[in-house]
């Protein structure tokens, strides 16, 4: 699963690229959201998970906890108890980084919850129908770990943090918490934060 020791220490290039792809994705998502609106294209694709059966809703209300802020230092603790220090740091610079950038977002765009902005919008369980929705938290946050933990794993392992990902983000489309662009956007900011992480520690070889 993971490098029997963290070796030579490499800032790839991939690093980079992946930032400026995610920074390519948050702008084009914030550019259409900014106007505190959904559009028909992307309330459709709302419409069609968030109407899903019921049936989902209590696999789906446990699935968003894997996104929530205390990821980030559950990461770090395993790591150092592998001892990839490295990856320990990066963790805590991704759960840092969540913090500080989301917030500059919403200097920008100020977009409410789908239970606001989308009529008929069916909002699950304990979800705030208030509150600015674009970019999603939890999506930011998974997606940075997915990409600071991946060099540490090989094989079929690499994909698991991209199921987490992808079971997070239906699962806040689902609950009714974002609209679609609300998470896409988190996606590419997470990518940003993982990136610079990476850049800022190093990952092995």
């Amino acid at each position: 699963m993971t490098h029997p020791t963290d070796g030579r220490i490499l800032r790839r290039r991939q690093d980079a690229i992946a930032a400026g792809v995610g920074l390519a994705i948050l702008i084009a998502c914030g550019l259409v959201a900014r106007d505190g609106t959904v559009g028909v294209l992307e309330q459709r694709a709302f419409e069609a998970i968030n109407g899903l059966t019921e049936a989902l809703s209590p696999l789906m209300r446990s699935a968003q906890l894997l996104g929530v802020l205390a990821a980030g230092p559950i990461v770090a603790v395993v790591a150092l108890v592998l001892r990839r220090r490295r990856l320990a740091m990066a963790a805590v610079i991704v759960t840092i980084g969540k913090l500080l950038v989301e917030r500059v977002v919403w200097q920008f765009v100020e977009r409410s919850r789908p239970g606001t902005t989308i009529a008929g919008a069916i909002v699950r369980g304990d979800t705030p129908t208030i509150g600015l929705s674009f970019v999603s938290g939890h999506v930011v946050l998974l997606v940075g770990l997915a990409w600071v933990v991946l060099p540490y794993l090989r094989g079929a392992w690499c994909m698991a943090p991209w199921l987490v990902v992808g079971l997070v983000v239906f699962a806040r489309v689902y609950l009714g918490a974002h609209a679609p662009l609300d998470v896409l956007g988190g996606f590419g900011l997470g990518l940003v934060v993982g990136g610079i992480a990476n850049l800022i520690v190093g990952v092995p070889e």
